[in-house]
């Protein structure tokens, strides 16, 4: 639970002081809550912000895909963040391991909630690899689906209108080697 998580080839970079979790990876998501009431899916990340805010991040990558399922990407996100803030609520009396239950305790006493979508899709769309979500309408149609969690949630990315984010995101480092 540093300031550094690898999602989907990607590394997300914290500033200094800031803790972040993999949440759908997480020992008590994968092993305790995931099968939660007919399965319950996750965010891709969880971060503590100094400041006791906590953001709820997920990514997605349309990039090189042909994928037109445009209308349920901000539903999909927003139930993701309904059953993540649930895990966060049972993770911090539940979970085996000590590690997550307590991050989940300092997310669950946070002083302020953010989502965020990071989204990326091709610079310019084609015929061939056209943009799933109109890079104007996105953060819009974010905030609308998760509005009662955060109202300025963010949508940003490549071939999305630029965001501020308070981290990084680059190329993860690839493995040379087998």
């Amino acid at each position: 639970m540093n300031g550094s998580v690898n999602i989907d080839d990607k590394q997300f970079s914290f500033p200094d002081g800031w803790r972040v979790q993999k949440y759908d990876d997480s020992s008590f998501h994968r092993n305790q809550f995931q099968l939660f009431a007919g399965g319950s899916k996750a965010l891709d990340a969880v971060a503590l912000a100094p400041d006791r805010t906590v953001w709820l991040i997920e990514v997605k990558d349309y990039s090189g895909s042909r994928r037109s399922k445009a209308g349920t990407v901000f539903s999909e996100v927003a139930a993701k963040v309904r059953a993540t803030l649930a895990g966060l609520a049972v993770a911090r009396v539940r979970a085996n391991d000590t590690g997550e239950r307590d991050f989940a305790r300092e997310a669950m006493g946070a002083n302020s909630l953010r989502v965020a979508l990071h989204l990326d899709q091709p610079e310019r769309s084609s015929r061939l690899f056209p943009h799933v979500i109109d890079p104007k309408t996105a953060r819009s149609l974010l905030r609308c689906e998760v509005r009662a969690v955060d109202p300025h949630a963010v949508c940003y990315g490549h071939g999305v209108a630029p965001t501020q984010v308070p981290w990084t995101v680059t190329p993860a480092p690839q493995m040379i080697g087998g």
